[in-house]
């Protein structure tokens, strides 16, 4: 079986390491895949899921803040702004951060888009824990 490298890095320190057979990822246009002998790569990642297929054939998931990726010789680093394994993520904490979020919204006469993005953040994290 033909396998790459994954690491997932954030600014608080790496959240996954190891040998995978794809990983398919929140691009802002639209969700793509990354198998052994892609093309080199760099893209914008989007807040979403993110799915590493590991070389057991179990199922990695990831509730990511956006950020980037980079594919090159069979290594694909994800940098991401925020990154949570799904059986990692606090529910109760994401469900206060969805509350927060649409009560400052609630309170703006303009859209912040920080409170916005933060909204986004909290409901994706809830959406993928559900999964």
């Amino acid at each position: 079986m033909s396998t790459l490298k994954a690491k997932i890095l954030t600014p608080y320190g790496p959240v996954y390491e190891g040998e995978v057979t794809g990983i398919q990822m929140p691009g802002k246009v639209g969700s793509f895949e990354v198998r052994f002998n892609h093309a080199p790569l760099i893209s914008i990642l989007d807040i979403g899921k993110l799915t590493i297929r590991e070389t057991g054939g179990s199922e990695a998931l990831f509730a990511i803040g956006g950020g980037y990726v980079e594919v090159n010789d069979n290594v694909v680093t994800v940098l991401a702004e925020s990154a949570e394994r799904k059986d990692k993520i606090d529910v109760e904490r994401a469900e206060e951060a969805r509350k927060r979020a649409e009560q400052e919204l609630k309170k703006q006469k303009a859209r912040d888009l920080n409170d916005e993005m933060a909204l986004k953040r909290a409901i994706n994290r809830i959406r993928i824990s559900e999964i």
